[in-house]
């Protein structure tokens, strides 16, 4: 598919109903997500300033993290494609007075400053370019000489039951949109080799790509919300009729059975922990 109509259809998401279920979940997910939070702040450790720029920040939960991390020594910018995220996100940071930048942007052609961050991170924010190869090049120039990439992706849809699950349930009532094996989506940096030959290719270095697992957990009381808001499933049932909803729900909550523990939703979230190094721009 031509790469400007996957960029226009992820714009399309994000500023819509995708991002606006972001919104609505952002403290669940945060608190979900939140074991991640640790892996990134290990980019920035041993680093008296840093100029961090946070890729697919969403509402902003890690870009607010590194900013008390550095605790004024240094810049952190998160940029997002998706204005109701980022609207978020700046008033997270105005709650909490960190002196934060939020641009709206699709990181795989704006024009950052050159040679300019130290430090580039993401969490599952690097899945949905149009074009992997020109958006890392593009992060790659505006990054400092040897300066420090790290990013975490889900790997394979067979690693993480879990997030698949809902899918799976819900086939029989609901017609669900195939995913593209090279995405762009939730599992498009699954194959490790894939990762490498694009930070290769886009002039990173110093590649490293490592299994990292995980336990993350949401309330059992939140689950029914996760589900029929997030993902391909909340994204159909939105126009569902109130008939299909049930049986849908239903079915779900019942396949979850096997992740409840009492008042806890608990997962193994299997991802890959990416590292790299700047290499030489090219003139």
């Amino acid at each position: 598919m031509d790469t400007k109509i996957i960029a226009d259809e992820q714009a399309s998401l994000w500023n819509g109903v995708g991002g606006q279920a972001w919104v609505d979940q952002q403290a669940l997910l945060d608190a979900m997500l939140e074991p991640f939070i640790a892996v990134l702040r290990e980019a920035l450790d041993e680093l008296p300033a840093a100029r961090v720029l946070d890729v697919g920040c969403g509402t902003g939960a890690t870009t607010l993290a590194m900013a008390r991390v550095l605790a004024g020594r240094g810049e952190c910018v998160g940029v997002d494609i998706s204005a109701p995220m980022l609207a978020l996100a700046r008033e997270r940071a105005r709650r909490e007075d960190l002196d934060v930048a939020f641009v709206q942007a699709d990181a795989q052609a704006h024009a950052f400053p050159p040679e300019h961050f130290d430090r580039i991170i993401s969490r599952f924010g690097v899945m949905f370019f149009a074009d992997p190869l020109a958006a890392f090049a593009n992060l790659r120039r505006s990054a400092k000489p040897d300066a420090r990439l790290r990013f975490v992706a889900w790997r394979s849809a067979a690693d993480n039951p879990f997030m698949t699950t809902a899918e799976r349930a819900a086939a029989p009532w609901i017609a669900l949109p195939e995913r593209r094996a090279d995405g762009p989506g939730q599992f498009a940096f699954a194959d490790p080799q894939r990762i490498h030959d694009v930070l290769r290719g886009s002039g990173w270095r110093d590649i490293d790509i490592r299994p990292l697992d995980l336990v993350c957990s949401l309330p059992e009381s939140s689950l029914v919300a996760y589900i029929t808001r997030l993902g391909q499933v909340g994204l159909v049932l939105q126009d569902a009729d109130a008939g299909t909803r049930e049986r849908v729900i239903g079915a779900m909550r019942a396949a979850f059975e096997p992740y409840v523990h009492g008042t806890e939703v608990r997962f193994a979230a299997a991802c890959w922990q990416v590292d790299a190094r700047a290499g030489s721009v090219s003139p």
